[in-house]
């Protein structure tokens, strides 16, 4: 039995529908286009996430 993820929107994502969506699974942190539910996603590790979210806080 498959599991769908459940998927999280920041509560900073009212700014004009630019946004990503995250969900976690085992060993890993989903993140997708909100804007395109049913397409690609990426899969990251915990440390990878943590270095994406690194990246975009210093490109502010």
């Amino acid at each position: 039995m498959t599991t769908e993820p459940h998927w999280y929107k920041s509560s900073y994502s009212s700014n004009g529908g630019q946004c990503i969506e995250v969900a976690t699974a085992p060993g890993a942190v989903l993140v997708r286009d909100s804007k395109n539910p049913a397409g690609p996603h990426l899969s990251l590790t915990r440390e990878g996430f943590a270095g994406l979210l690194a990246l975009a806080r210093h490109r502010r």
